[in-house]
């Protein structure tokens, strides 16, 4: 989770890597450092609170020196202190370390190094890395590194410097992304694509139990046994631009008001005339082969997942279960050769599900990723990958990554169904239509966030709130209430509709706000009127999302939000931005910030 910068090169350190250390903040707050060679030494600067008031304080960066590390900090092992902030250096600061990943033996380790006369100064994992390092080195930087790495378990990414190589950089990756920036006589390191956006387009991903040495003239890959690799950059799509504000208060704010785009961006030139168009993606995958689903998912991806299950049902008729990716590998699933797994992230890099992607492929199932970064692990060791699209998403409440992954779930279920000869030609072309219609539609839901902001005055001091949806609007209201919670620490819990009746009821009264999804339509809209009646005789107040023209539900709810009409299989994609507008308005007035929630990170990149 935490973020890693490292940079080599011929300008000065501590400026370029505080820059895109800001980048990644994203993925980490509790504290921040940094590391640079200067004169014949390691300077350390950090401490506990974001990066840009530390740089206030501590002026990270102004440091003088050319080689460095950076790192910003979601606490794993060890408390938010000052100790156990990142870089880490041995007793005899010779060597500085920055790290992202869980080191699980660790405990032996430190035990052994304290009976070996080491002094910890942290109550981390990460030392005993540096501390290994300084007892291996012999004068071979890289040759320290790859005999600690072999003592460690677990997963990490990191980076080291050295105060006897003042020109070079090592950086080691295993279950913990890691890429390297290639410039003109310097290098970088980062943990995301976007962290390098204003320094070079260029990027070198490493693969599990790689090893790079960097300097400013060079780059040399091995593997863990000391093997030379050859490895070629590639050229990245983002720029620093799609990662910065635009003007907007919060990056969360930005990216729910780009979901038009994000939308746009995931089906374009995969629609010609009245066809879907994924047959090039996904290359060699026998559709008739298919007999059953399993997506993967964790937190909001696992709610487009869950929508993603009434889709192929309704649509393309394949049997389809969802899955929590945390639960999924330690339940002996049965897999055959007919289950096709969809494994969905928006990192591609999330651990739980990488583990139940690995634990699907080992059990002979195929997987499909649906993720939006380029060059993910979760989108390189998937058999096929259909990309979202979504640009950048900075904001760790997960808004347009959200609707751009249900767009891509919905373009693959309109193609599963044509293949399959389950849809005839008119209802997909009906299909097509209805998803071109979606980006406008989205558009003026947004021309709302006015009204929707009044709206949220009148809930910012509620301490708790019940959301419920029914059918495929029930995940729905399992995401708004998500979003509430993670970003204004109100207590929420979605809930499908007619549940209500079986345990939450006994909450209901004049002080609790209940959050209704009842878009119209043919299947759930009359059972979820009758359940607005249930809360309103128990004294509720209802706030619902409705359709545009449906003037029978402001007879029953308090507030009314009205999205326009689109199919009952899309509507999810209006139903959500509402709620994700509320959530944002509410925890703004409470003060909140709402770009990085207490406790939360972007990436979850362990387990």
């Amino acid at each position: 989770m935490c973020g890693i910068i490292g940079y080599v090169g011929y300008r000065r350190a501590a400026a370029v890597g505080m820059n895109c250390l800001r980048r990644l903040e994203y993925r980490g707050y509790d504290s921040c450092g940094a590391a640079v060679i200067t004169n014949g030494s390691i300077t350390v600067k950090k401490g506990i609170g974001k990066i840009d008031e530390l740089n206030a304080a501590l002026h990270l960066d102004a440091l003088p020196g050319h080689t460095g590390i950076f790192h910003t900090r979601w606490a794993t092992h060890g408390g938010v202190t000052v100790e156990n902030a990142h870089p880490h250096c041995d007793e005899e600061e010779q060597f500085s370390i920055v790290h992202n990943g869980i080191i699980e033996n660790y405990v032996q380790l430190k035990e052994r190094l304290i009976a070996q006369g080491h002094i910890f100064s942290s109550s981390t994992d990460t030392e005993v890395i540096v501390h290994l390092i300084a007892q291996y080195y012999t004068g071979n930087l890289r040759e320290a590194v790859l005999r600690a790495l072999h003592d460690i378990e677990g997963s990490y990414a990191l980076g080291v410097i050295a105060v006897n190589h003042p020109t070079t950089l090592i950086a080691a990756r295993h279950e913990s992304p890691l890429i390297v920036g290639v410039g003109d006589h310097e290098f970088f390191i980062a943990s995301d694509i976007p962290a390098l956006g204003s320094e070079t387009k260029k990027i070198i991903i490493m693969e599990n139990k790689e090893v790079v040495e960097l300097t400013p003239e060079s780059a040399e890959f091995f593997s863990l046994d000391g093997k030379k690799i050859t490895k070629n950059h590639q050229v990245v799509e983002w720029d620093a631009q799609s990662a910065e504000k635009g003007g907007f208060d919060h990056f969360m704010l930005k990216e729910i008001f780009e979901q038009p785009r994000a939308v746009e961006d995931a089906i374009a030139n995969r629609i010609e005339d009245s066809c879907i168009t994924l047959r090039e993606e996904l290359p060699g995958l026998d559709i008739s082969s298919i007999k059953r689903i399993i997506i993967v998912a964790c937190g909001t991806s696992w709610h487009a997942g869950l929508i993603a299950e009434f889709m192929l049902e309704e649509l393309a008729r394949i049997p389809t279960e969802v899955e929590y990716a945390s639960e999924f590998r330690y339940r002996n699933p049965i897999i055959d050769r007919g289950t096709l797994v969809l494994a969905i992230s928006q990192s591609g890099e999330t651990a739980d599900t990488l583990a139940a992607l690995r634990e699907a492929k080992k059990r002979g199932a195929n997987v499909l990723g649906i993720v939006n970064v380029i060059g993910s692990s979760i989108a390189r060791e998937s058999d096929f990958v259909l990309f979202t699209h979504a640009g950048p998403e900075i904001g760790v409440a997960s808004t347009k990554a959200f609707t751009s992954q249900l767009a891509v779930l919905y373009l693959l279920t309109v193609y599963l169904g044509e293949v399959k000869k389950v849809l005839p030609i008119d209802q997909i072309r009906n299909r097509i239509r209805d998803i071109r219609a979606l980006p406008l539609q989205m558009q003026r839901v947004l021309h709302l966030n006015a009204d929707i902001q009044e709206i949220a005055k009148k809930y910012v001091k509620k301490t708790n709130a019940l959301y419920l949806g029914r059918g495929i609007n029930y995940p729905i209201a399992l995401e708004g209430a998500l979003k509430l919670k993670e970003v204004s620490y109100i207590h929420a819990e979605g809930y499908p509709a007619a549940e209500m009746k079986h345990g939450p009821i006994a909450l209901i009264d004049e002080h609790m706000p209940v959050f209704v999804v009842a878009t119209q339509d043919d299947q759930t809209y009359k059972k979820v009127m009758s359940n607005i009646e249930e809360v309103k005789a128990r004294h509720g107040e209802v706030i619902a999302i409705a359709t545009t023209g449906d003037e029978e539900i402001g007879k029953k709810a308090d507030v009314v939000i009205r999205v326009p009409k689109n199919s009952y299989i899309l509507s999810p994609l209006l139903s959500i931005i509402p709620l994700q507008l509320l959530s944002y308005h509410v925890a703004v007035l409470r003060g909140c910030d709402v770009d990085r929630p207490r406790n939360l990170a972007k990436a979850v990149c362990v387990e």
